[in-house]
């Protein structure tokens, strides 16, 4: 028997052969965050410090304030929270800025838990 001859038109036998399977897709945990946390010390001006958060951060100016002092008071403020390579890369921007500028500033991060 050949298509020509089925009671099943030849666009209906290809759509059948064609048929979709659908399977679920695995459920995924989002990748982890980091902090990326500006460390207080002697030396590194103040208004240092807020540039470095306006410029690789994108805080505003009263928002860089506020991290800044928190830094300056409690010895550590948060920056932000990115991906992995993201808050790598701003740890290394940080640093290399401040280095640039003779300013012994720290960046560190650590995974957000």
């Amino acid at each position: 028997m050949n298509l020509s001859e089925s009671p099943v038109s030849p666009m209906a036998a290809r759509h059948q052969e064609e048929s979709v399977i659908q399977t679920e897709r695995p459920v995924t945990a989002p990748p982890p965050l980091y902090k990326v946390i500006l460390l207080n010390d002697d030396f590194t001006p103040m208004e240092f410090v807020i540039h470095v958060l306006e410029r690789f951060f994108q805080m505003g100016r009263e928002q860089a304030m506020t991290v800044m002092l928190k830094v300056h008071n409690e010895g550590a403020g948060l920056a932000g929270i990115y991906p992995r390579d993201v808050a790598e890369t701003k740890v290394q921007q940080v640093r290399e800025f401040a280095h640039n500028h003779q300013h012994p500033l720290q960046c560190v991060m650590e995974e957000d838990k």
